[in-house]
């Protein structure tokens, strides 16, 4: 039981985060991320991972 409810957090929470990165994906439309990190922009890599931290942190705390 105490498996399965952790396994559903974990899933909710890659969830959570990719709708998260997915927002604001959106919200900066002149940026295209995938794209730049294609191209090797470390600005951009070290932007976005700072990004899934966070939003990491918040999830996390909200599932707490």
């Amino acid at each position: 039981m105490i498996v399965g409810l952790n396994f559903a957090y974990a899933v909710l929470g890659v969830v959570l985060m990719w709708v998260s990165f997915r927002v604001f994906d959106r919200l900066m439309p002149e940026v295209n991320f995938p794209e730049e990190l294609k191209r090797g922009n470390v600005a951009v890599a070290i932007f976005v991972g700072a990004l899934f931290i966070a939003i990491a942190m918040v999830v996390g705390h909200a599932l707490n």
